[in-house]
């Protein structure tokens, strides 16, 4: 499955985006959904997945109650609704799908199928 992702662009600390990726085929419902994140200098790192096994959503700490991951599996796609963004959420941002234990769902190793990453730019 190819994704392709949108929705980046620039916002004001305290603002919202919301991000989105769609799949290029109907099969997003067998996977399990997924944002990660790549700020300049660090490695890609977990932002949100919503699990295929268990249909719930999963945060990283740091952006637990101000992120909300979704998938509407009808018109395969996912989105990450993005509030009181900080600018430290500064990154490139990519979706991603995969079949991961839940052990893993933060692992980036555990996915297969990547977007082509949208920059998030937060000013202070």
């Amino acid at each position: 499955v190819q994704l392709q992702a949108s929705g980046g662009g620039l916002v004001q600390a305290g603002g919202s985006l919301r991000l989105s990726c769609a799949a290029s085929d109907g099969t997003l419902s067998s996977y399990t959904v997924a944002w990660f994140r790549q700020a300049p200098g660090k490695g890609r790192e977990f932002v949100a997945a919503i699990s295929r096994s268990n249909n719930r959503a999963y945060y990283d700490d740091s952006v637990k109650g101000r992120f909300t991951i979704s998938r509407d599996n009808t018109k395969n796609t996912q989105s990450l609704q993005m509030n009181s963004v900080k600018p430290e959420d500064t990154a490139v941002y990519y979706c991603a799908v995969g079949r991961p234990v839940l052990s893993a769902i933060g692992d980036p190793g555990m996915y297969y199928s990547w977007g082509q990453g949208t920059l998030v730019t937060v000013s202070s």
